[in-house]
């Protein structure tokens, strides 16, 4: 990177509101990690802190009244966020060009159906018997494409992807690198003590515009479909169980859990390591915080929820503060009892 401020304000479309715009910049870095030669920006309150006592060469704020030390050149955007953003895909590290074509030590059936010219399979890659490839998508290196799965158009399937037999994708779908489409679920029946095998024969079905991290599993159906809405983003490390349907433009982040045949709704954010039931319903734009675990229905669209089991926010909250005053009621009641025996 090797831009200046005045570049800088132009390709974000702010305006320069503080600082010379041919002071040179080399780099970006968060707020507490700026020097001189860095831009960063300013786009959560909780950071007002480290807004002021940034050494960062250049930022993007918000607004003009923030406090932010003199030696910082400043640039009023609407979102910092975005404008930030739009510099790192403008300097940062790029992932590698699409280039078609069929690497020499992979492994595509004779029956695959998809357009040489148009789609990419990287080394190593095993793309089984009927499988159907959509133009401008890229298979990474070591991906495993079981049976008659079919992928639709510009999805990027990262290294070591495994999408199991029969599986369907949409369009431009994301799958970083370690994802499993189509496992088994987990199904047993305890028959004369033993675990008996329940036939897992159903599939997965992810919906365009779907993006899913590193080592997260997908759980194919035990009959029917397992199903990730349109536009769903699911974090690292996710389970998602058998016969399992979440809806459109959902978030679920690193290390949630959802058991079988639950059914969540559109709009849906589930935080860190959420554990979810079986068998139970979430409502649409329900937003369910860090470590909490749901284990009946939510039925009223909308709401926040916290704690174990999950309950509305402001139920959390009063019932934590009654536990934090639990250790002066026993000492009040302690001197109670000891006055009454005096």
């Amino acid at each position: 990177m090797n831009t200046t401020v005045g570049e800088i304000a132009d390709l974000v479309k702010g305006r320069l509101i503080r600082g010379a715009r041919e002071v040179e910049l080399t780099n970006f870095a968060a707020l507490d990690q700026a020097d001189a030669t860095c831009v960063s920006f300013f786009g959560n309150p909780k950071y007002k802190d480290q807004l002021a006592a940034t050494e960062a060469g250049l930022v993007l704020v918000p607004d003009d009244s923030v406090e932010v030390p003199e030696t910082a050149a400043l640039v009023l955007v609407d979102n910092p966020i975005l404008a930030f953003d739009s510099i790192v895909k403008a300097f940062g590290i790029k992932p590698p060009a699409f280039e078609a074509g069929i690497h020499e030590t992979a492994w595509v059936a004779p029956d695959v159906v998809l357009e040489t010219g148009k789609v990419s399979v990287l080394a190593n890659a095993t793309v089984s018997a009927g499988v159907s490839i959509g133009a401008g998508t890229r298979i990474g290196s070591g991906a495993v494409i079981g049976e008659r799965v079919v992928i639709g158009e510009d999805c990027e399937i990262g290294p070591n992807v495994t999408i199991r037999e029969g599986c369907i994708l949409g369009d431009r779908i994301v799958l970083h690198a370690g994802v499993v489409i189509g496992g088994d679920g987990f199904g047993f029946e305890f028959v004369e003590g033993r675990h008996q095998k329940i036939d897992q024969l159903g599939i997965v079905r992810v919906e365009s515009d779907v993006e899913i991290g590193a080592s997260t599993t997908i759980d194919r159906a035990r009959f029917g479909e397992t199903v990730i809405g349109e536009g769903t983003k699911i974090d690292n490390q996710v389970q998602i169980g058998h016969n399992v349907i979440i809806g459109k433009h959902c978030v679920i982040v690193a290390q949630t859990g959802i058991s079988g045949s639950t059914r969540i709704g559109d709009y849906v954010t589930l935080a860190a390591q959420c554990g979810i039931a079986g068998h139970i319903t979430i409502a649409d734009r329900v937003t369910c915080g860090g470590r909490s675990g749901v284990i009946a229905s939510i039925k009223e669209p909308g709401g926040t929820y916290f704690g174990y089991p999950a309950r509305p926010l402001k139920d959390d909250r009063r019932e934590s503060m009654r536990i934090k005053q639990l250790g002066s009621l026993f000492k009040r009641v302690k001197k109670l009892e000891e006055g009454a025996e005096s």
